[in-house]
């Protein structure tokens, strides 16, 4: 839904309409830009994600609790990359969407599967630290050792996809939609707000996305991380000198901490600008009216900020961890 125009006084339906400032596609800058981006992002995004989940698998020693939500949410970036970006980078050169009816549903499925697999996992590797840190006894009860840990975080991972499927039921009600700009320019679009749904429809869902898919997890995140810290520097005090290995302990796990913390920081700034622009635009009652070039320039950085964060978490694994650091330079 990302090529409509944010500015249209009528519909096919009415035969009276007002005459609408229309720039043709071959005159906007982001005809141009916009799909060396992608293309960045999707070259970056594949090879990084590509080289993560190969590096989970290969490697014995890295196949750990941690890092099987780190390989959920590689899989996850290479399911939006794979299945929406190259429909994107069309979007910004033809004025209407091309692919039909069934890739406009998956690429908004998939889209929604992706995000809701990005935050959730990040939540539950958030609780998993915290608990690691926290009350490592807990952890061990319920999880066990080894392999059994890693099967019991891999049922997690699997939940996790099911229910990110559940929260993307929505998109599969996206629909071929027909806009008309003025009396001479009309285009179609993949448009996820079916009409007969009322006019609220859009609101609610905007909002039920924002809270599910944003502000919940992360405050339940932050919850986690406030409780870590405060944990940690207690503890810091209370350890005795002589206790060198538990100190070594929770040096490791404050790493694995500091990584996640990372993830969540890249993924809350990626999709933030996003949130804003489609809860004010479906909103605020003049949204259409005060669409203006900060708005286009918002929404088009927060749109590319989303897709971004799929191939920004292997970059910043690169930078935080030096176990994946040396089994990428093998």
């Amino acid at each position: 839904m990302e090529n409509i125009t944010m500015a249209f006084n009528c519909t096919l339906d009415e035969d009276n309409c007002t005459e609408e400032a229309y720039m043709p596609y071959s005159a906007r800058p982001e005809t141009y830009i916009l799909p060396a981006v992608f293309s960045f992002i999707l070259i970056i995004g594949v090879t990084g994600n590509g080289i993560l989940v190969l590096t989970i698998l290969r490697h014995a020693n890295m196949r750990n609790v941690p890092n099987t939500y780190v390989l959920s949410l590689a899989l996850g970036d290479m399911l939006v990359i794979v299945t929406c970006v190259p429909f994107t980078i069309t979007v910004y050169v033809l004025d209407s969407w091309p692919f039909g009816l069934l890739l406009c549903k998956v690429s908004e499925c998939a889209k929604d599967v992706s995000i809701g697999v990005s935050v959730f996992t990040l939540t539950a590797l958030s609780a998993d630290r915290f608990f690691a840190i926290v009350d490592p006894m807990r952890k061990l009860h319920t999880a066990g050792t080894g392999r059994r840990a890693t099967r019991f975080t891999s049922c997690i991972a699997a939940l996790i996809w099911c229910l990110a499927a559940i929260c993307a039921l929505p998109a599969t009600f996206s629909y071929i939609r027909f806009f008309r700009v003025n009396k001479d320019v009309t285009f179609k679009t993949c448009y996820p707000f079916p009409e007969e749904f009322g006019p609220n429809y859009p609101k609610i869902v905007l909002l039920c996305r924002f809270i599910v898919y944003y502000f919940l997890p992360l405050t339940i995140i932050g919850v986690f991380y406030l409780s870590m810290a405060s944990h940690l520097v207690q503890s810091t005090r209370n350890i005795p000198g002589e206790m060198q290995g538990q100190v070594k302990q929770i040096k490791a796990r404050k790493k694995v901490a500091k990584m996640v913390l990372a993830f969540v920081i890249i993924f809350a700034i990626c999709f933030l600008p996003q949130h804003v622009f489609m809860l004010w635009f479906y909103n605020y009652p003049d949204a259409q009216k005060d669409y203006n070039s900060f708005w286009h320039l918002f929404r088009i950085v927060g749109f590319c900020l989303a897709f971004a964060n799929s191939c920004i978490n292997p970059i910043a694994l690169y930078l935080v961890s030096g176990s994946f650091r040396k089994y990428f330079k093998r």
